[in-house]
């Protein structure tokens, strides 16, 4: 599906007109996805109060969808740095790691004890915060 929809974007870039908001080959993309993820659904007869509500959950989703903010990560990568080395190598394991293993494997990577690794990765996040309100960044504006 992702390549369909790069091939539908690329054969309508040229057509594509700017209309004053940012982003515009994003959004087309986004858009081409959506209704595309929609037919294949349909196609195989999913029900329709899935489809529904994979409608209204994908105009939410894209009417909210705001570009990353390269000041945002410039900071965040500064409050990164300025972490303790524990708590530091303790997120950067978690980040690294996507989610894809055990918070266990993590710490034995790490040679921490699980409940140190938590600590770690909490106090991490704590700081991080912390350091990001510092800087000016509202979070509660970056946060859904």
């Amino acid at each position: 599906m992702l390549q369909e929809v790069l091939l539908r974007c690329w054969q309508v870039a040229p057509r594509c007109r700017p209309d004053g908001r940012p982003n515009g080959l994003l959004r087309l993309g986004l858009l081409a996805a959506r209704n595309l993820a929609i037919s294949e659904l349909r196609r195989l007869r999913t029900a329709a109060a899935a489809i529904a509500e994979l409608e209204r959950a994908s105009d939410r989703d894209v009417g909210q969808w705001r570009p990353a903010d390269p000041l945002l990560r410039e900071r965040i990568a500064d409050c990164r740095r300025k972490l303790p080395r524990q708590p530091q190598a303790a997120l950067a394991a978690r980040l690294g790691d996507a989610g894809a293993g055990e918070d266990r494997a993590l710490a034995a990577r790490l040679g921490m004890k699980l409940n140190t690794f938590l600590q770690n990765v909490t106090r991490a996040r704590r700081l991080l915060a912390d350091c990001l309100r510092r800087a000016g960044v509202d979070l509660g504006l970056e946060m859904p």
